[in-house]
């Protein structure tokens, strides 16, 4: 990146950002459920990067904003997930702050908005304005049902508009999304998850190291018990040795004390 001006930055040769565009504006998330949700689909994604369909580079980010050109202002999803690119290496520098499109040279597969209230217009103009910017996929979480009847549902991008698919399977990425009910950081919720063709959701790193831990102990309870038979079994073989050798030891005494009797034991 190089100045052009005291005001003015030029990336790579296309395109002249200001320094007063505004690139971020340090808002918060307005609630706990889309912040979790948004940091479980960031963190599982990255941690399946090696075992994914698509390979690295992908960029997979919460709350950055898109940009089709600096004098529009940006659309920030709750989740965006674009193959190819990678995050810039001078995120600092002004125009490598946010997903600006003609620096990436296209625009995110999939989008992600989760629904917590009515003013958003996921269903209206941010549609609209996803399907003009190209981006392949576009699914609405809307758990408390604010703008539908349907907790979840993905669109594929056709022509220039959006057509509703019967599952939330993306064919392209080899990716899916599903509900799911369990356990996440303490919080046993519905949650909004990965999953693959299957249906199988993709476990986060720490579900993996509880499997691996439930596995490695159920492994040694199996030990544990063979060890505790084997000890059985031979703790059964010697009563019956020690048992043996008392009968016979019994039987040596009696066969002694008949001779003494005059009485020759093997002709009983």
């Amino acid at each position: 990146m190089t100045t052009v001006a005291s005001n003015v930055m030029v990336i790579n040769s296309w395109e002249v950002v200001p320094d007063n565009v505004i690139t971020e504006d340090d808002t918060p998330v307005d609630n706990w459920s889309s912040e979790k949700h948004q940091r479980l689909l960031t963190q599982t994604l990255y941690h399946h990067q090696d075992s994914l369909q698509f390979s690295w580079p992908f960029l997979l980010a919460a709350n950055v904003g898109l940009f089709s050109s600096w004098q529009t202002p940006p659309i920030v999803p709750d989740v965006f997930l674009s193959l190819g690119v990678d995050v810039p290496q001078h995120w600092w520098n002004k125009g490598e702050r946010s997903y600006f499109i003609p620096r990436f040279g296209k625009a995110p597969e999939l989008v992600i908005e989760i629904v917590s209230n009515k003013v958003g217009h996921e269903d209206g103009d941010k549609m609209t304005d996803y399907a003009q910017l190209g981006v392949l996929y576009y699914v609405i979480y809307d758990p408390d049902k604010q703008l539908s009847s349907k907790v979840v549902r993905a669109y594929q991008l056709q022509g220039n508009r959006y057509r509703e698919m019967k599952h939330a399977w993306f064919a392209e990425l080899g990716l899916g999304l599903r509900l799911w009910k369990g356990m996440f950081e303490g919080r046993y919720e519905q949650w909004l998850r990965w999953c693959n063709q299957a249906g199988e959701v993709l476990l986060t790193g720490s579900e993996e190291a509880e499997e691996e831990r439930l596995r490695r102990q159920w492994v040694e309870e199996q030990v544990e018990w063979a060890e505790e038979q084997l000890h059985l079994v031979h703790q059964q073989a010697e009563q019956e040795r020690t048992q043996r050798q008392l009968a016979e030891e019994t039987n040596q005494k009696l066969a002694a004390k008949l001779r003494e009797l005059g009485i020759d034991p093997d002709t009983l």
